[in-house]
């Protein structure tokens, strides 16, 4: 890594102009649209019922994890949701035979959050990992308490508005934060924050304050 990219990564929430967005990043008059349109709030409220855990006593609030029986899109086609994103993210993708195309043994990750080449095997499944752009501890915190369970598992499972294939790592270090807390390489952020609004309205959740400032420190290199 060069000392420019050091230099950049290490300020988390601030652009680095010297860094251009990937190739195919939105420009900034998309981020600027979704600006408009999504709600804001002062703060993350802390809503206490978050259980992502199925054990039996545990709340389970966003259903088992990759359900296939949801309706959102590749639900209910037999495959289970974390091998739907990899087939749908990955290049030169291998099939387990005898699955109908279900189960992936192997693929390339061009991960979102870094720009680095991710060879995914799935002896070693912790090396890609499914991230929900807007966390689900924070979407809980922002709203989806009030929501039925259904609309929880959709949000949940939803491969085109929430989830992304990304590097182990990434999404360890990302956790439950959210862009005033957390943002990928300078080179593409402006993807990422693009995703995250368009989540947020497609779902009606708002942002925080830290959130819009964040993402407007972004757009300015976009």
């Amino acid at each position: 890594m060069t000392r420019l990219a050091i230099v950049c990564t290490a300020l988390v929430l601030a652009g680095c102009a010297a860094v251009p967005p990937a190739p195919g990043s939105p420009p900034r008059s998309e981020i600027e649209r979704l600006l408009s349109a999504v709600r804001v709030v002062d703060h993350r409220p802390e809503v206490p019922g978050y259980e992502r855990s199925c054990k039996v006593g545990d709340g389970c609030v966003f259903g088992p994890a990759w359900s296939d029986d949801t309706d959102a899109p590749g639900g209910h086609d037999g495959c289970d949701t974390r091998n739907n994103v990899l087939a749908a993210q990955l290049t030169s993708v291998a099939f387990k035979p005898g699955t109908h195309d279900c189960v992936v043994l192997s693929g390339i990750l061009h991960d979102p959050y870094s720009g680095e080449e991710v060879a995914f095997d799935r002896s070693r499944s912790g090396d890609v990992q499914i991230d929900h752009v807007i966390p689900l501890a924070a979407a809980w915190d922002l709203g989806a308490a009030q929501w039925t369970l259904d609309k929880r598992m959709r949000f949940a499972n939803d491969l085109e508005a929430n989830l992304l294939a990304v590097r182990g790592d990434e999404n360890q270090s990302k956790g439950d934060s959210t862009p005033g807390e957390w943002l990928p390489e300078p080179a593409y952020r402006c993807f990422y924050v693009t995703k995250y609004l368009a989540a947020s309205i497609r779902y009606d959740l708002p942002v925080t304050a830290a959130d819009y400032q964040a993402v407007q420190r972004v757009s300015r290199n976009c």
